[in-house]
Order: C-alpha cells, then sequence, then structure tokens
C-alpha cells in the first residue's frame, strides 16, 4: 500500500465515520484492517497481524509493564506477540483533548515497551475539523496548526534507546479533505455535506509544520510502514 492507497483507505474510513457515527467501531475497521493486511503482505508468511477487520476480527492484548493493553494492531510470530501499533483518527474536537491523546500515547507507549515489546504509533488528523458543543451545534472550525504540531517535533528528537514513553516509529498523516462550501450548523449538517459528496478525495495537507527527526514520520505512510517491517524483521 502505496501512500495513494493509503489516502483512498483514510477517505473510505472517514466515509464509514460519517455513515456510522463517532462511537461505531466501523471505521476502525476499515482503517486498521487495511494496515493490517498491508504489513502481513510486507512481512512474510513468517509473521501473523492481528486486528479489527482482518481474521477473527478482534484485537488482541498484549502484556503490558504494568497492566494488559488491547492493541489496535498486533504482530505476532510463532503465535507469540513480537510487537504493535497504535491507531488514532481525530475527525472532531481536537483542541481540548489535544494534550489528552499526546499523554495516553505516551502512556500506553511506555506500558508495552517497558515489557521489550516495539510499539510504534499512527496519528492521524485533517489540517481543518469542527467543533461542536454538547448538543451538537457547531461552534468553530479548528486548524492542526504549528503550536499543535510542536509536541511532535520535539518527540521527533527523543532517542527511542534512552526514552521508553517514545514510540519506536510514529507517523504523522496530516489530511486535507474537500473544502466544504457552505456554513454548518450543526454535525448533522456537517454530515450530510459531506455524505453527499461524489468525489472524497483526501489528500496531504500541504502544510509544513517543521522538519522532523528521525523518530517521526510526517506525510509518508509508505516509508513508515518499511521501518516498521524492517525494525520487526531485525528483531
Amino acid at each position: 500500500m502505496d501512500n495513494h492507497e493509503f489516502l483512498a483507505v483514510v477517505g473510505d474510513s472517514f466515509k464509514k465515520f460519517l455513515e456510522s457515527g463517532s462511537r461505531s467501531n466501523e471505521k476502525l475497521k476499515i482503517l486498521h484492517g487495511a494496515i493490517a493486511k498491508d504489513l502481513k503482505k510486507r512481512l512474510g508468511n513468517e509473521y501473523w497481524v492481528q486486528s479489527l477487520g482482518v481474521g477473527d476480527g478482534k484485537e488482541m492484548k498484549i502484556d503490558g509493564r504494568y497492566i494488559d493493553k488491547a492493541v489496535d494492531i498486533t504482530i505476532l510470530k510463532k503465535d507469540k506477540p513480537i510487537a504493535g501499533i497504535g491507531v488514532k483518527f481525530v475527525m472532531q474536537n481536537y483542541s481540548q483533548n489535544s494534550n489528552n491523546y499526546f499523554e495516553n500515547m505516551l502512556g500506553e507507549t511506555a506500558n508495552i515497551r517497558c515489557a521489550n515489546i516495539p510499539y510504534f504509533q499512527i496519528f492521524i488528523i485533517p489540517d481543518k475539523l469542527p467543533y461542536y458543543k454538547n448538543d451538537g451545534t457547531f461552534q468553530k472550525w479548528e486548524e492542526f496548526s504549528s503550536h499543535n504540531s510542536a509536541k511532535y517535533l520535539t518527540l521527533s528528537k527523543d532517542d527511542i534507546q534512552t526514552s521508553i514513553h517514545t514510540p519506536t516509529k510514529t507517523l504523522l498523516f496530516v489530511i486535507h479533505l474537500p473544502e466544504i462550501e457552505k456554513d454548518v450548523k450543526d454535525k448533522k449538517e456537517y454530515v450530510t455535506y459531506y455524505s453527499n459528496v461524489d468525489d472524497m478525495c483526501v489528500r496531504e495537507s500541504q502544510f509544513q509544520y517543521g522538519n522532523f527527526s528521525s523518530a517521526v514520520i510526517y506525510n509518508d505512510y509508505d516509508d513508515f510502514a518499511s521501518k516498521v517491517v524492517h525494525y520487526i524483521q531485525f528483531l
């Protein structure tokens, strides 16, 4: 799966989100399943990859250092979990949860990596996304800004050998959705608008957030997947 194909999968996942809502895991079956199938193809027959959307369609628990964790994508060899990947696709109300998302990522990474299991992360977000009030009323557009990306720039400079909370490799993928050409009043109007877009062309964001160092890959799924596979095959 190259970057073009990855963006098509992200688009399909977004469309399923519009159909099924934020509480449903149907969108995850599409996204997680496609990534899992791609990694299985790249890794070869010695490995198995478990996630929603493949096999029995269930996530697998990995024994963490402190707590067992149901992991989005688990890579196994000889039926033993040898690596995990966490996947996050944020589609609304980001800013108020920005720090929580990041802290949770660091915490779950530390829990798995302290058990001597490599742990990778994928974070996907539109460069422009809606913010809703509790009743679903549209309040404003938010942007994934340089302020938001600053913590990922810092993360990219971490030494993964000494910073156990840092993912073995992180993919930050910022997407650009087709521009919405009307004012929306609430979540229902937002969903209706995008549900009626004939050509849901999801593209890479053209916004530049700085020069990421080696621990974070920006907007390049193919490179991220290649490095994940290389790391796992040399364990």
